[in-house]
């Protein structure tokens, strides 16, 4: 049982991020140019550990010592050998060590090397690229590789774990000719089985299609049976990933914190869960490693929960659909379906600030500041109080430079990035710098 320790190391833990963050902004006084220095020891690809019967718990830790000196990589002097990697037993569950920490990224026609040297300095194990499969294979069959190799071959120089996010069907996989979930699941079997057999042992995870419950993100319309079809889907790549590369996790998609339930809109998301989850006496089970979760943020800190800790407000604050503790919800639902020895992955959390995009104004009063503050809350509530969580990905790295080069810096998704147009930081990006390097030091990784 968790006890009175966190206390004392979550201000063990503001305080060194408090020095590191005044030392970068007095170090940053004399330009506006990104880190781009020594690497800050970003541990090397961990094999994933099998879970039988519960989740990972974090493992105890201690006051850190010395935090601003960088913690060795992996074959350098001091650094324990790690063992060499064995294949899981058939059907096992994958699950991480400890809590990761990972970010998305844009890694596609822009300065990869750039975005990954700064994702490492900042002290990422992961990184989270969302791929077009409308993009690669047409017609079916013919694959089209091109920047998604670079991408791998990128990531695995940088020693970066990589998850890809595969979302939107080619024409030829519907009927209707539109991108949403594809109408036979052998299509996309076939897909990510080809995915897993070029890049095997190089791409460590495959997210199977992104805020599935959403009608944008499933061709205008969602319903119920939608989810029966999602199982479906995800079976048949689980199925495939497994038989290439048993090492690669598989995650299934996070459908988007809410609670509208219309089909021209969405679906709630506990209601999408509890349709997965139920379909088949629960077949589901068998069939992925991990559920990824997006919780939400809005103008509400990270400890706020309504009704009991409300936000803010007035906004966002009379549901628990705009709160990043959305995910507590989400755990509820798994334990009480039996899935209470899945990890959870956060593949998406993060606070707008200033942005010009309509729906998203609440970010404009959101300060850098405040955004780093609220990111920092995250990341501790999350290692102090959800052992269950295997890997959390701050949304998002770099999407501030791809919509400056469109000449709309203010776009909703540059406003919740960690670095600016020009790729200077902003406070965020050293705050979880300064983080991340305080739990390695204090747990000894």
């Amino acid at each position: 049982m968790r006890t009175h320790r966190h206390s004392h190391r979550r201000q063990t833990i503001a305080f060194v991020v408090l020095m590191l963050l005044v030392i970068q902004i007095l170090a940053a006084c004399g330009g506006g140019s990104p880190q781009t220095g020594q690497d800050e020891g970003t541990p090397g690809a961990e094999q994933p550990t099998t879970v039988p019967t519960k989740a990972a718990e974090q493992p105890p830790t201690a006051t850190p010592s010395s935090p601003h000196q960088p913690t060795a990589t992996a074959g350098e002097p001091g650094t324990p050998e790690r063992p060499s990697p064995t294949p899981p037993p058939p059907g096992a569950i994958l699950s991480t060590p400890r809590l990761e920490y990972g970010v998305v990224a844009h890694l596609y026609y822009t300065d990869r090397e750039r975005a990954l040297t700064l994702a490492k300095n900042a002290g990422f194990d992961w990184v989270r690229q969302q791929i077009h499969w409308k993009d690669i294979e047409g017609p079916k069959g013919n694959f089209g590789w091109g920047e998604l190799d670079a991408i791998v071959e990128a990531a695995n120089a940088h020693n970066i774990k990589l998850l890809i996010s595969v979302v939107q069907s080619p024409s030829w996989a519907r009927a209707d000719g539109k991108h949403g979930l594809p109408d036979n699941p052998k299509d996309l079997g076939d897909f990510v089985e080809a995915l897993a057999t070029r890049y095997k042992g190089r791409v460590h995870g495959y997210e199977i299609w992104n805020e599935q419950n959403l009608a944008i993100e499933n061709a205008g319309q969602v319903t119920a049976e939608d989810a029966a079809h999602y199982v479906e889907l995800l079976i048949e790549s689980y199925k495939r990933i497994k038989a290439v590369d048993p090492n690669a996790y598989v995650l299934a998609g996070a459908p988007s914190s809410t609670e509208t339930n219309d089909p021209n809109i969405a679906i709630g998301d506990l209601e999408y869960y509890r349709l997965m989850y139920t379909y088949k006496d629960g077949i589901i089970k068998n069939y992925f490693d991990a559920q990824a979760v997006h919780p939400g943020g809005a103008l509400n800190p990270p400890d706020t929960l309504w009704p009991e800790n409300p936000g803010p407000g007035p906004e966002f604050q009379t549901s628990r659909e705009f709160y990043f503790r959305r995910i507590e919800d989400v755990r509820k639902v798994m334990e009480e379906h039996g899935l209470a020895d899945r990890q959870i992955w956060i593949t998406e959390f993060g606070w707008a600030t200033a942005n010009n995009t309509p729906g998203y104004e609440f970010g404009n009063r959101i300060s850098y500041e405040l955004q780093a503050e609220y990111i920092l809350g995250a990341l501790q509530r999350t290692r102090n109080h959800y052992p269950w969580v295997g890997v959390i990905f701050l949304w998002n790295l770099n999407f501030a430079v791809l919509w400056g080069e469109q000449g709309n810096p203010l776009h909703e998704q540059a406003s919740y990035g960690i670095l600016n147009p020009d790729w200077s930081p902003r406070p965020a990006f050293h705050v979880v710098q300064g983080f991340i390097h305080a739990v390695r030091q204090e747990e000894g990784w």
